[in-house]
């Protein structure tokens, strides 16, 4: 009796910290997706990330990375510019060499070097970021896949 409640308690503890996590993801990704456009989503994004240690977790510093690099857009100052971009692009590349298989990293670094002008150079992972993201879409969870599907029909 003992140990079915202790498992019981286990499951009820760690399904509820499951679906806390998966909220706290797509949380994460629409305001990633407002970033682009307001910069109160994009400091909001930066500000939450770091709250769960960004450093420790390679998908949240991905994405604090990815806001890093939009802040660049927000900002009027072309050497703020620059210097936001490369601190965003160097948390982003940390993040996946930490978790070279994370297909959501991928389409972060995808997004970006789409989207990034030609002049910064940061554009040398865009074919293989596609061909991997294209290859690993049986294994994403539904949000992500449209995520990944709306930005590959958008760049053709």
């Amino acid at each position: 009796m003992k140990n079915t409640a202790l498992l019981l308690w286990f499951l009820l503890f760690f399904g509820a910290n499951c679906y806390a996590q998966t909220d706290f993801i797509n949380k994460v990704r629409l305001l990633y997706l407002k970033a682009a456009e307001e910069e109160q989503a994009c400091e909001t994004l930066i500000r939450l990330t770091e709250s769960r240690n960004a450093s420790e977790k390679p998908l949240l510093l991905g994405y604090k990375g990815s806001a890093t690099m939009m802040m660049a857009r927000h900002v009027v100052n072309p050497f703020s510019k620059l210097s936001h971009f490369k601190k965003g692009r160097n948390m982003l590349e940390h993040a996946i060499r930490a978790d070279r298989e994370n297909v959501e990293l991928r389409f972060l670094r995808y997004a970006v070097q789409t989207h990034a002008p030609s002049f910064l150079g940061y554009d040398e992972h865009v074919e293989s970021d596609k061909k991997f993201m294209l290859q690993a879409s049986d294994s994403m969870d539904e949000t992500l896949k449209k995520l990944v599907g709306t930005l590959l029909d958008l760049d053709q």
